[in-house]
Order: C-alpha cells, then sequence, then structure tokens
C-alpha cells in the first residue's frame, strides 16, 4: 500500500511534468515598433508653445449660414450615425469583457416527464414507471483570473472602444471640412459667375463695336466672325458655371442630410468670408490632435492587449464553482426538505497539447500588434505629410496673391488709361475693351486665388486635428475596476 508522503511525491512528480509538458508560448512576440514625433520630423515644443485649433474653427471664417450648415451636417448625417453606431457596439463588447471578471449567477428550472428503462440501473419502483422529475437549482461560477487574460481582454475592448470614439471624432472633423470646403467652391463658382457675365456682356459691346468699324470699312469680316466666335464661349463658360452652382449646392445639401433643393438659393461670395488664423509652423503634439493618429494609437493598444489574453490561455485557469437547489421524483417532492442538493468546488484547467492551436492564436494577436504599429506609424509619416503639403501652399498661395494684385493693378491702370484716351478722343473704344479683357482676366485670377487661399487653410485646420476634442474618450469607458 502506498504511503501519503510517497503519494504526495507522486502527485508532485506528475504536476511538474504536466507543467514541463504543456503548450508554451516562448520565441512569439511582435516585432514592429512604433515611430516617434522626431524620427518623422516633427520638431519638439513645449505644450505651452503649441497654438491650438479651435475646435469649431470654421466659424473664424465670419459666415453664419456656413456656421449654421456644419451644425445642421453635425446633427443629422448618416455617416456620423453610422460612427456612433460603431461606438455603441464597441461600447457593448467592454462590458461583455467586465462581465467575466466577476462572478455569475444562474437560476435553472426544470421539469421533464420521463419513463425509466426496465433494463438499466434504475431499481423498482422506478423501473419501468412514467413519473415527472423537477429540479430548481441556483448555480454560479466565478474564474479566478490569476493570470490577467480576462482583465487583458478587458483592456483590450477599452482600446477598441476608445479607437472607435476617435474615429467618430475623425468623421465629425471630415465632415465638417467637407461642408467647408463646398461652400468655399460654391462662394469661388459664385464669384466667377459674376466675371463671366461681365465678360459676356463686355464681348456683347466689342461685337457691336466690330460691326459699326466693318460698316464703316474700318474692319474686315475677319475680325466680324472673330468677335462673334467669343459670345458662345462666354456663354458656355456660364452654363458650365451654373451647373457647378447647382451640382455645389446639391453636394451641400447631402453632406447635411437635407433634400437637393434645400439650399437653392445659397449664395455665398468670397468676399464676404474671412481667412481664419492658423499656426505657420508644424507642432510637435500633432500626434495627439488628429483624431486618426489618435485611433491608430489606441488600436495598437488594443492589439497589445490581445496579445497577453492570449498569452495568459496557456497557463492554467482556475475557477470556483458551486449549485444549491431542489431536485426531486416527483412534483409534490420537489419542495421538500429531502430535496435539497448543493455542492461547491474548485476547478483547473490547463492546457498539455493542443496540435499547435494556442500558439498559432498568439502568432496572429502578435501579427494585429505588427500591422496596427504599421498603421500608426503610417497615419503619423502621412499627417506630417499631410501639414507640411499645406503649409507649404498656404505660403506659396500668399506669394501668389501678391504677385496677382500687382498684376491686376497693373491691368487695371491700363483700362483707366484706355479709358482716358478714349473720353480725350486718342483712343478707339476697341482699346478700351481690349484693356478690360485682361481686367476680368485678372479678376477670374483673383477668384481663383481667394478660392485656394481659404481652402487651404481649411484643409490645414483639418490636418492639425480641428473639429476634434483631444480627450474625447467617453467617462463610460472608465468601468472603475
Amino acid at each position: 500500500m502506498t504511503s501519503a508522503p510517497s503519494l504526495h511525491l507522486t502527485l508532485a512528480a506528475a504536476l511538474v511534468l504536466a507543467l514541463v509538458a504543456c503548450a508554451n508560448p516562448s520565441g512569439i512576440a511582435p516585432q514592429a515598433q512604433l515611430r516617434e514625433a522626431a524620427a518623422v520630423g516633427v520638431p519638439l515644443q513645449t505644450a505651452a508653445s503649441v497654438p491650438a485649433v479651435e475646435t469649431a474653427w470654421w466659424r473664424a471664417y465670419g459666415d453664419p449660414a456656413l456656421d449654421q450648415l456644419v451644425d445642421q451636417a453635425l446633427a443629422g448625417s448618416p455617416s456620423l450615425g453610422l460612427a456612433q453606431a460603431r461606438l455603441a457596439r464597441a461600447m457593448a463588447v467592454v462590458e461583455v469583457a467586465d462581465a467575466a471578471l466577476l462572478p455569475q449567477l444562474g437560476l435553472g428550472v426544470d421539469i421533464t416527464r420521463q419513463r425509466y428503462t426496465e433494463n438499466g440501473a434504475v431499481p423498482a419502483p422506478l423501473a419501468g414507471s412514467v413519473r415527472n422529475n423537477g429540479l430548481l437549482q441556483l448555480s454560479s461560477s466565478w474564474e479566478l483570473d490569476f493570470f490577467g487574460k480576462n482583465r487583458a481582454a478587458l483592456d483590450a475592448a477599452l482600446g477598441s472602444a476608445r479607437a472607435a470614439a476617435a474615429d467618430a471624432q475623425a468623421a465629425r472633423a471630415l465632415l465638417a471640412q467637407q461642408i467647408v470646403r463646398g461652400w468655399l467652391q460654391l462662394a469661388r463658382a459664385q464669384d466667377q459667375l459674376s466675371v463671366a457675365e461681365r465678360t459676356l456682356a463686355q464681348r456683347g459691346e466689342q461685337l457691336a463695336l466690330v460691326k459699326d468699324r466693318l460698316d464703316a470699312g474700318l474692319d474686315t469680316r475677319l475680325e466680324l466672325r472673330q468677335a462673334e466666335g467669343g459670345l458662345p464661349e462666354a456663354r458656355q463658360q456660364i452654363e458650365a458655371l451654373r451647373e457647378q452652382i447647382q451640382l455645389s449646392r446639391h453636394a451641400l445639401a447631402a453632406l447635411a442630410a437635407q433634400p437637393p433643393a434645400a439650399l437653392q438659393d445659397a449664395a455665398p461670395s468670397l468676399a464676404r468670408l474671412q481667412a481664419p488664423s492658423l499656426p505657420a509652423v508644424l507642432p510637435a503634439d500633432l500626434l495627439g490632435r488628429r483624431a486618426d493618429v489618435q485611433a491608430a494609437r489606441w488600436r495598437v493598444e488594443a492589439a497589445a492587449r490581445d496579445v497577453d489574453s492570449a498569452r495568459a490561455q496557456f497557463y492554467p485557469n482556475i475557477s470556483l464553482t458551486g449549485f444549491a437547489g431542489l431536485s426531486s421524483i416527483g412534483l409534490n417532492n420537489l419542495v421538500q426538505a429531502g430535496s435539497l442538493q448543493w455542492g461547491i468546488g474548485p476547478a483547473l484547467r490547463l492546457p498539455l497539447f493542443d496540435a499547435g492551436r494556442l500558439r498559432a492564436n498568439l502568432r496572429g494577436k502578435a501579427a494585429d500588434v505588427d500591422a496596427a504599429v504599421e498603421s500608426y506609424n503610417g497615419a503619423i509619416v502621412g499627417a506630417v505629410r499631410e501639414v507640411a503639403d499645406q503649409l507649404v501652399s498656404v505660403r506659396s498661395v500668399a506669394l501668389q496673391q501678391q504677385e496677382q494684385r500687382a498684376a491686376q493693378e497693373a491691368a487695371e491702370g491700363a483700362y483707366a488709361i484706355a479709358k482716358q484716351r478714349y473720353g480725350a478722343g486718342l483712343g478707339n473704344y476697341l482699346q478700351v475693351l481690349t484693356a478690360e479683357s485682361n481686367v476680368l482676366v485678372q479678376r477670374r485670377q483673383q477668384v481663383e486665388l481667394a478660392a485656394r487661399a481659404l481652402d487651404v487653410q481649411a484643409q490645414l485646420a483639418h490636418a492639425l486635428g480641428g473639429g476634434v476634442a483631444v480627450d474625447a474618450t467617453p467617462l463610460a469607458l472608465n468601468t472603475g475596476r
């Protein structure tokens, strides 16, 4: 007969052998590395030295109609509703993961009518009889998370929920930018239409003058045909601009979840819009202000916690289970004291051999971390490039506007001189119309550059994280556990 000390030694040896032989996670880890700001050329600055971009940066344009349109879009856009639904789904996953850390309690009620076999282990008088069986029982279980599997799963769910919250913020910022840029394009088309209509009128005057000169024998039919060709071209430009205006109105209405005719009377003008004041340098805290970068960073955190959870699955799963209730054959005996039954005890589960399933799962989770890290790195590189591009465009457009203003001043001066000469009888009206044509060309260029200057400011505001609250993580994500 085996002695008690020998039995203990045998059990200990068996446990050691089991632990040695069990599946292990060694040699599996993520490889990708997060990039820091300095690695992508972002100069380091203190938080106080970095100018902030207002959350509602579009209000700096000073157009109440634009403000109202953005507010309508943010309140009713289907794309934002979709982002909020995804956030709600992620929050539900958090609640599920949080529940795994707590004891579970359930109530079971079973009533069965059963015929007992005559040729089995059931003795008489039950054998061959038909009886009603009843079970009324409370059951409980609690997985003791010694190795942090469930905690890591909760942290992963929290990271995914925070990423979903950042995605919702990114959707808001993108929608606001689209509304502003669409509004600027509508204003550009409206101003260009005014210039095109004046061009048409000027070409009509030029045609009339050529006809008079032809009748007087001063011009030929060649000049007449050339002057006649300018009118259809001008009318075509006007019609193209009217089409663009209508399409811009429809696009804006769709972004604001409004019917196509809702903005039929919208007629913004570039002259009534003010350029917002934005930073002239690349801020170091760009990484923390862009919602897409925030979302990518939280996905890295979620993937890393998934790895922790997958690694913890290699270790023992220890839980406590218990039950207490009433069970009887014959429902009339169910609530009798003798029908009481209960049980309680611990359970341990340790994976020994699973044909590589756990290691494959861990490798997949590690690859997810690498993918999330590279996605984050790509977001950082793209964000820095986007801001740098917009800063270049802001400076370049400002210089182009400076040169264009000089060219327009020269054209306006030549036009004024031509009118004076014509009034004094020293020149003909054709010279006046030619000088005005140059003025109209410069006005078209002025409209294009003014629209582009405002547009690149809108793109810069979005690139710098405008429209996003940096600490936008919902309070509900803090479970307090």
